[in-house]
């Protein structure tokens, strides 16, 4: 179960030391501006219930989950089931949230299953927060999980291999590692993805990172890379995941008193700075995570600092 390719760890070393470095940035800025970190908290409660839910074909649009979520209102049109999903998304944070405030406590069976039964509450009450007890097939996937015997054996399996680490990943390649595997065992009849995208959050957001938040238009990426995961390559899921959770604590970053961190779309960049690089080549490096960018809708964002930097590390690495 454990096959895993660490040789992607040399050309993602300065990624995750930059966002390691961010992750300090908050931690010595806490506590956070109460009332900042609140209109945070609750815009990215949104952004994350609308791509989470549209990663599994949820067709509320994000001002339309905001409405549902916020206002209370009904959509024309859209299913009884579309309203619960978001509506338990919510809650399901709610719920990540109390269980990331007790920060001794290791990853437990336990919290994924009342993780897992707010996903599908007035759903599938039947399934919801019990392990399936027979066989799936995932369409577009190039495995079939384990047989329902095996689920319960190789959950406990994982959760111990995340609380005890023996390959001594850094937080950031548990996390992934774990989102995978979960993915592979497919513990749920309905619900998995949802489920494994708030638990991998629990990881990060104990070790005081903020949620990452894979975005919808991401999903072709996210799937493909999640099959890479699958032959053991998990270079493309750890660049997914490092740019899910760059976003966040840029968005965080940029908040804080005193911040110098200001991001600007690589196109309005090229046009206003002098560049020894052109859009697309810059857009390239963002895309391979080799530069401090991330990504919102389809524009991604960087600095004129992050360019420089990337010239001078180029520059010393030769």
């Amino acid at each position: 179960m454990w096959d895993i390719d660490l040789t992607y760890r040399k050309e993602f070393k300065d990624v995750f030391d930059r966002l390691l470095d961010k992750r300090d940035v908050l931690k010595n800025h806490r506590p956070l501006p109460s009332i900042a970190m609140e209109k945070i908290k609750e815009s990215l409660m949104i952004e994350w219930t609308y791509n989470s839910n549209g990663i599994e074909g949820n067709t509320l649009s994000l001002r339309e989950t905001q409405m549902v979520l916020q206002e209370g209102i009904t959509i024309k049109g859209k299913s009884l089931r579309e309203h619960f999903e978001a509506k338990n998304h919510e809650s399901a944070i709610h719920h990540l949230y109390s269980l990331v405030e007790n920060t001794s406590q290791a990853l437990t069976s336990s919290d994924i299953l009342s993780l897992h039964a707010y996903i599908l509450r007035s759903i599938e009450d039947e399934f919801a927060g019990r392990l399936r007890n027979g066989g799936v097939r995932i369409a577009g996937a190039n495995f079939t999980p384990p047989n329902a015997r095996k689920v319960s054996g190789l959950l406990d399996e994982l959760i111990a291999f995340v609380q005890v680490n023996p390959l001594e990943l850094n937080d950031i390649e548990l996390a992934t590692v774990f989102h995978h595997k979960f993915v592979w065992i497919h513990p749920f009849f309905d619900g998995n993805g949802r489920t494994v995208r708030l638990a991998m959050n629990l990881l990060l957001m104990r070790k005081g990172f903020p949620p990452a938040i894979i975005l919808k238009n991401d999903r072709k990426k996210y799937y493909e890379a999640l099959n890479q995961a699958n032959r053991g390559n998990y270079q493309k899921l750890i660049l997914v995941i490092s740019q899910a959770l760059e976003r966040t604590l840029n968005i965080y970053i940029t908040t804080l008193p005193g911040s110098d961190y200001e991001y600007t779309e690589i196109s309005n960049l090229v046009e206003e700075e002098s560049l020894p690089y052109g859009q697309e080549y810059i857009s390239l490096l963002a895309r391979q995570g080799k530069i401090d960018a991330y990504k919102e809708g389809r524009n991604w964002l960087t600095t004129k600092k992050a360019i420089k930097d990337y010239m001078t590390n180029r520059k010393r690495k030769r």
